[in-house]
């Protein structure tokens, strides 16, 4: 029986401020995993996190970062949308990222990547492919009132969120045959179940972004082979500090997943180690 070749994996990575920790998880379980991914696309979070393990192929550096992130380490939203210079983070925290890719084109990038940003004047979608990867990040994450516009090549740019959450198609034109998207919040908010305060800013501009993203996910995810939805919703988008709690959330979606996975790209199952199969049993274990 003729073997068959794998197809070329893509990741379509969605934003969603801390809760998109959750793509650390799913990256990582399918590194795990042995599955190889072969191109990246992401939106807001998305862009961070998959533009840095696109530059890197380390995931560990960015699970250590997130979960070395405290409480204390993350200012007030209020406190936020006050500064308006788009702090998160008390300390020089986002620094260490940022070295991490400082000078970087997004052509050296050692897998694939675009990402996906929003004209602040046209209101179009921009796709990032080449030019500095710090300045494509920023500007996929620059949501109004918390982040500044960052500008690329003379234009204007602003979170991506608004065109495109989840960029499945865009991963798909890079080249991918098969595409996993990764949704962690473009879903409708039942307000009953938020705290939710209409006066607030900070309160409001999320869930506003949400409805947006709710809306044009419905057009773009048909176009992903998979869609792996990990339970963070409940999760505030400034609560980095649960990272590893979120984190897990993508690993167990992605495990719940991988038979499907599997199965549609055509990898095969790694056969696991006996430390393999005790630290599943320690930590993934019901």
């Amino acid at each position: 029986m003729e073997k068959k070749i794998p197809k070329k994996v893509g990741l379509a990575l969605g934003g969603g401020a801390a809760k998109g920790l959750a793509h650390i998880g799913v990256i990582r379980t399918l590194e795990r995993a042995g599955i190889e991914i072969s191109y990246i696309a992401g939106t807001s979070m998305g862009a961070l996190v998959g533009g840095i393990y696109a530059a890197t192929k380390d995931i560990g550096f960015l699970e250590n970062f997130f979960l070395g992130i405290r409480e204390k380490d993350v200012y007030p939203a209020h406190r936020m949308i006050r500064k308006k210079d788009g702090e998160l983070f008390k300390n020089d925290l986002l620094d260490l990222l940022e070295n991490k890719i400082d000078g970087m084109n997004i052509e050296e990038c050692k897998i694939p990547f675009a990402a996906v940003a929003t004209g602040v004047e046209s209101g179009s979608e921009i796709i990032l492919k080449k030019g500095n990867l710090r300045d494509a990040i920023q500007a996929s994450t620059a949501l109004p009132l918390i982040f500044p516009p960052t500008k690329v090549n003379g234009t204007l740019l602003m979170d991506g969120g608004f065109v495109n959450p989840v960029p499945a198609d865009v991963v798909r034109e890079l080249g991918a045959e098969y595409v996993i998207a990764v949704d962690v919040s473009s879903r409708w908010y039942n307000l009953e179940e938020e705290s939710f305060n209409p006066v607030k800013l900070y309160s409001v501009m999320p869930r506003a972004l949400a409805i947006i993203e709710y809306q044009l996910a419905r057009r773009v995810l048909p176009q992903a082979n998979i869609v792996l939805n990990p339970p963070v919703i409940g999760y505030r988008w400034f609560q980095f500090a649960d990272a590893k709690d979120i984190i897990r959330a993508g690993e167990n979606e992605a495990r719940n997943k991988l038979r499907e996975i599997f199965d549609g790209t055509a990898y095969t199952p790694k056969e696991k180690t006996p430390a393999q199969k005790f630290f599943d049993f320690l930590f993934y274990s019901d």
